[in-house]
């Protein structure tokens, strides 16, 4: 049942969350699984299908086979606040002043695959976010590296300094 259900709304059983509140009614709802503990849901997910750039004769200008995929960062409850400021940063210049994420895929000819394609980039993007960097701990030079450091500066000096002229006047 599942399985026809996702086909007439052309979604995956993997992306359907289904809850069965109600013994005659099965509610489905497609998600993006992030990994085993999270998932996002697709009101939160906006996809926009665009016509592709490059080659591909006339089909290019016919079919709208590029997707577009944006993400409000800020305004998703899925994402914890120290997840979405990670998020952001790794966006780079893929997030807008708003906090949105945009993901243009047209790698494929068909609208599907680069369906697939923006929702597997933005999950992997968000499972980066989701890693807690270890803070880094200041050490100090070891007593040798700072002599070792030394001593290069100062054959380095001694080169240089055997390149200059002898103050002769000549």
């Amino acid at each position: 049942m599942l399985w026809r259900f996702c086909r007439v709304l052309d979604w995956s059983p993997s992306r359907a969350s289904v809850s069965t509140v109600d013994t005659h009614f099965v509610t489905v709802q497609p998600m993006l699984q992030v990994n085993d503990k999270l998932e996002i849901p697709d009101d939160e997910i906006e996809e926009t299908f665009v016509r592709a750039s490059g080659p591909g004769g006339q089909n290019v200008n016919k079919v709208s086979s590029a997707v577009q995929l944006r993400f409000d960062v800020t305004g998703s409850p899925s994402l914890p606040q120290a997840v979405k400021e990670r998020l952001i940063k790794l966006a780079g210049s893929r997030a807008t002043n708003d906090g949105e994420i945009v993901i243009t895929a047209n790698r494929f000819r068909n609208q599907p695959q680069n369906r697939d394609d923006a929702r597997e980039r933005l999950a992997e993007l968000i499972r980066q976010a989701l890693y807690v960097p270890k803070p880094r701990k200041a050490t100090k030079p070891t007593y040798g590296s700072q002599l070792r450091r030394i001593e290069g500066k100062k054959r380095r000096s001694d080169v240089k300094a055997g390149r200059r002229s002898r103050g002769d006047g000549e």
